[in-house]
């Protein structure tokens, strides 16, 4: 079930319910930087197989529907209905469901990856660790995860921004940057065991550079003789 007892995740649903409309048509997958896709592609590689790949913060869809075209069983798990059904309207083919990264309504080892871009980016510092947390549970042994967010800038006193509106609409949305060593640490410290950090400088309209960050549940080690 969808964890309502935290007022971050409340104020983030509210807000993206308020915006979904217009940030599905600012956002269409199309959009993906070519260094973006790239990385997608290498993660739907990895993650290929029979188990399926839940990507957290699905949003409208798109990046749920591109991992379908890459042969990959993906469904889209989002905190806003609003975007669950923008999402069902654009892609009936695909399965999309409400939900929180910090409490997945899946069960233990069940996943075959875990897609999410640009979605930890609302979640506060203090309940990463417990979204990293259900990652680790959700994973089967050696499947992978890809996360991608504003990286925070270099000296920065307070690597937090509150939006009050977006796209005329009244909002309170939650911003957090942070840096690629900070989410690596919290992954290694969840149990899993990053692999890869890409970094690419801001596109476009884009005022954050991008970090990637792969990495994986460890299978189990060969038992001693």
């Amino acid at each position: 079930m969808t964890d309502t007892t935290e007022d971050f995740l409340q104020t983030t649903r509210a807000s993206y319910d308020a915006i979904a409309r217009d940030y599905a048509a600012h956002y269409p997958s199309s959009l993906l930087h070519p260094l973006d896709r790239s990385l997608l592609r290498a993660f739907a590689e990895s993650a290929r197989g029979t188990a399926p790949v839940a990507d957290l913060g699905s949003g409208p869809g798109g990046v749920t529907a591109l991992l379908h075209e890459l042969g990959v069983p993906a469904f889209g798990i989002d905190l806003s209905p609003e975007m669950v059904a923008l999402a069902r309207e654009a892609h009936p083919g695909l399965h999309f469901r409400t939900g929180s990264m910090t409490s997945l309504d899946v069960p233990d080892a069940s996943l075959g990856g875990i897609l999410a871009l640009y979605s930890t980016i609302h979640v506060p510092d203090a309940h990463l660790p417990r979204a990293f947390a259900e990652f680790h549970r959700a994973l089967r042994p050696g499947a992978p995860v890809l996360i991608a967010f504003q990286t925070q800038k270099s000296g920065e006193a307070v690597p937090h921004l509150r939006l009050s509106e977006r796209f005329t609409h009244e909002i309170t949305l939650d911003y957090y940057w942070r840096t690629a060593d900070r989410v690596t640490s919290l992954l290694t410290e969840a149990g899993l065991t990053p692999t890869a950090t890409t970094r690419r400088e801001p596109s476009g309209e884009e005022t954050r550079a991008r970090t990637f960050v792969l990495a994986r549940r460890p299978s189990p080690g060969p038992r001693p003789e």
